[in-house]
C-alpha cells in the first residue's frame, strides 16, 4: 500500500507519518511557498526521509508566496509568545492570524490528492492536531471530515486523509513519537527559519513545552 505525506519536516508530520511507516510505502511531499523556514524545513525533511527510507518530492508554489500576507512570507516580524500566552485564546488566535497563509492546507491536500490518484495511494497523511486546531481551522477534525467527504464525492478513488494526531495535544504527540520511535530529533518546527530554532515563536514554544513535560531536552 502507498501513502502520500504532506511533509514539512516538522514535529507533527514526522510523528504522524511514522505511525504508517511499517504498513505503507511513504511518498512525502514538501512544499516551498516562500516561507522563511523553507531552507531548514527542506534540510530536516530530507534527513528524515533518508533515515526512514521515504520517497520525497519538493514542489514549488511561488504564486502562493506572492499572494500571501503572512509573516511567514514577508518582512514582518513573526510574533513571539510566552508559555502562558499559548493557553490565552486571544493571544494565540492573534498569533495564528499573523502567520496564516491563505488556504494553505487546502492547497497542499488538493495537490496531495492529485499525487495519490496518480500513484494509486490509499491515504494522505497530515500532521493536523487538536492543539493547533483550536486556532487554525484547517487543522481541525471538522475540516478533515469535510475534506474527506469532498474526496468521497469528487474522486473516483477510495482515498482518505489520515491525521493520527487530530485529537492530540503536543505533549501527547511527543509521547506517541517516543512510543513509535519517530525521528523527532531531526524535525524542525521554527517559523523564523534560523539555523537554531528561535525558541520564542508559537511553533517553537508549543514544541518546547511538550518536550519539557515529557522530559526531553528541547532542540
Amino acid at each position: 500500500m502507498k501513502a502520500i505525506s504532506v511533509f514539512s519536516g516538522g514535529l507533527d508530520c514526522t510523528v504522524a507519518t511514522t505511525v504508517y511507516d511499517k504498513d505503507y510505502e511513504i511518498h512525502a511531499i514538501t512544499f516551498n511557498y516562500g516561507q522563511k523556514a523553507f531552507k531548514q524545513e527542506l534540510k530536516a525533511s530530507k534527513n528524515i526521509c533518508e533515515k526512514m527510507g521515504w520517497n520525497q518530492e519538493v514542489i514549488d508554489l511561488p504564486w502562493l508566496s506572492k499572494i500571501s500576507n503572512s509573516s511567514l512570507n514577508n518582512e514582518e516580524d513573526i510574533p513571539e509568545l510566552t508559555e502562558d500566552d499559548l493557553d490565552d485564546l486571544e493571544k494565540s488566535s492573534a498569533s495564528a492570524s499573523n502567520v496564516w497563509v491563505p488556504a494553505r492546507n487546502t492547497v497542499f491536500v488538493s495537490i496531495a490528492l492529485s499525487y495519490a490518484e496518480s500513484i494509486g495511494a490509499d491515504i494522505i497523511i497530515v500532521g493536523w492536531n487538536g492543539e493547533e486546531g483550536a486556532t487554525f481551522p484547517d487543522n481541525s477534525k471538522e475540516y478533515m471530515d469535510s475534506f474527506n467527504e469532498l474526496i468521497n464525492v469528487g474522486s473516483p478513488e477510495k482515498i482518505r486523509i489520515e491525521a493520527p494526531a487530530i485529537n492530540l495535544n503536543k505533549e501527547e504527540i511527543v509521547k506517541l513519537g517516543v512510543d513509535i520511535g519517530a525521528p523527532m530529533e531531526l524535525s524542525y518546527s521554527c517559523y523564523k527559519g534560523e539555523n537554531k530554532p528561535c525558541g520564542v515563536c508559537e511553533s517553537c514554544m508549543r514544541r518546547k513545552r511538550a518536550f519539557k513535560k515529557i522530559g526531553i531536552e528541547y532542540d
